[in-house]
């Protein structure tokens, strides 16, 4: 993957005359990532442009998230986006409330492994269990290292009985564990219902989306939007589905700059 910036001159091609569709991950995309998961602060410079970039009528904002809804609009603070919660399973936004169906057995499922897993692994030191309603997310990022292949054999015990069940899906983050009902909807899903949902609501043929995250969860609407858009992956170090990479979360702030001044007319700053 190429940095952005070394091809941005392009980029005032791909926007002209069209309405952009801006999705934008959480973690590790507009805040750092962090030991623990309630410390998690959006970057301010980014907050103030996605603010400007939201008034514009040429531009829809969405935030897409494994984070719970409540949680992810209160730390996010915005008005008039696209929230997408538990990885697009609860969308909101100006007129969307639209939540995944998720059969009672299934929360059933969720409680039962939830009180399994405090049972087992909540003892060991640094385990973070994260109730989000339709999903939990168990993080590992403070377990000592010594600790770590004791809680994988662990939880994967735990888990094993509800996966091979397919009461549950699970996939894996970083440092987190993120269990799911066992429905087909991903992050990818989620951005395209959305792409759906506004064509039929008047936007028309010529749309721009934009994908941008952090983690293994966004590769699934990477893949997704390949074809239709501009898919940018926070960190260059790994192998993506993304087209292009930026370096971190500061990045992430100077590309919604350079989207703020493509819209209004001004030049693309050079400096990177």
């Amino acid at each position: 993957m190429k940095n952005f910036f070394d091809q941005r001159e392009n980029f005032r091609k791909d926007l002209k005359d069209k309405k952009l569709l801006l999705f934008l991950d959480f973690d590790g995309t507009l805040a750092a990532i962090v030991d623990h998961y309630k410390s998690a602060t959006i970057l301010q410079e980014s907050k103030a442009l996605l603010k400007q970039i939201a008034k514009d009528p040429g531009c829809c904002v969405a935030i897409v998230s494994g984070r719970a809804l409540p949680d992810l609009k209160k730390r996010v603070g915005l008005k008039n986006i696209i929230y997408a919660g538990n990885h697009g399973l609860e969308i909101e936004g100006p007129g969307i409330a639209y939540t995944s169906f998720v059969k009672a057995d299934v929360k059933s499922s969720f409680r039962k492994i939830k009180n399994d897993l405090l049972r087992r692994i909540g003892k060991i030191k640094g385990v973070l269990i994260e109730d989000k309603g339709l999903t939990l997310s168990v993080h590992y990022r403070r377990v000592d290292r010594k600790d770590l292949l004791l809680f994988r054999q662990i939880f994967l015990e735990s888990a094993w009985p509800y996966l091979k069940s397919r009461r549950i899906g699970m996939s894996q983050g970083k440092k987190v564990f993120d269990i799911k009902p066992a429905v087909q909807w991903n992050k990818g899903r989620a951005a395209l219902w959305l792409i759906n949902y506004l064509g039929r609501r008047g936007h028309g043929r010529k749309t721009f989306p934009i994908f941008i995250g952090d983690d293994v969860t966004d590769e699934t609407a990477f893949i997704a939007l390949k074809k239709k858009g501009l898919c940018i992956r926070v960190g260059c170090g790994r192998p993506s589905a993304a087209q292009y990479c930026l370096r971190d979360i500061n990045q992430v702030a100077r590309f919604l700059r350079t989207v703020l001044d493509l819209k209004n007319g001004r030049i693309i700053s050079r400096g990177v």
